[in-house]
């Protein structure tokens, strides 16, 4: 199976080659899985052994091998489900929540863009839970390799014109290593961290040092 690894290390060198990768990697899914649970790798690690994990094609594959639910499309549904009575229930708070989202809402209810919509349910929802938004989203113009470093769990959001456009790039980070980028939307990035970090046995100790955010904010998963 280790000359199975090296083979998907020599096809992801090539191009137009996506249907052999996944095949491979579906192939090798019981050794990978076997390595990441008792071997437990660093984030650097599986990128250097099992690269076109780090596809977002991939992470949706790799959580369907695990848990038969089609990760990216039912988290993006479970949150259009929910976004009715997570509003109502957001918008009956006062106080600080009503402070720190009443510019947030305001972008919603005046947008159509559905990816900006559910950033702002997003946005919102973790100010609902007392959880620091920049804790999980950072937004600049232009992240500096510093910054990038820096990132223990993440979601980087450049080049945004103003909150009613969509950024230029959305990427993720784990301890200080880009593993996704080009991603659609904020709500996308969310999906793929809850994907890689909560399924895959990479986040152990991130989801100690990291507090609680994502775990809640992703029980709409379900």
């Amino acid at each position: 199976m280790e000359q199975e690894t090296i083979s998907l290390l020599a096809e992801q060198q090539k191009i137009n080659n996506r249907q052999s990768i996944k095949e491979k990697m579906a192939k090798a899914f019981g050794y990978r899985r076997q390595e990441i649970v008792h071997q437990r790798p660093s984030i650097e690690g599986l990128l250097e052994r099992w690269p076109a994990l780090f596809h977002m094609e991939e992470v949706n594959a790799e959580f369907m091998r695990i848990t038969t639910f089609p990760l990216e499309t039912k988290f993006l549904a479970q949150l259009d489900k929910h976004s009715t009575k997570l509003l109502q229930v957001i918008r009956s708070r006062g106080g600080v929540v009503k402070q720190k989202t009443t510019g947030i809402l305001q972008v919603l209810d005046e947008t159509v863009d559905i990816a900006i919509r559910r950033e702002c349910i997003l946005k919102s929802l973790m100010i609902y839970l007392g959880e620091p938004v920049d804790h999980l989203i950072k937004e600049f113009q232009d992240a500096e390799a510093g910054e990038l470093e820096q990132a223990t769990m993440e979601t980087f959001v450049t080049g945004k014109e103003d909150q009613f456009h969509r950024p230029k790039d959305v990427k993720v980070l784990i301890e200080g290593t880009e593993v996704l980028s080009g991603l659609p939307s904020v709500a996308t990035a969310f999906a793929m961290l809850f994907g890689l970090i909560l399924r895959t046995e990479m986040g152990r100790s991130l989801r100690a040092s990291s507090g609680s955010q994502l775990e809640h904010l992703c029980c709409i998963h379900t």
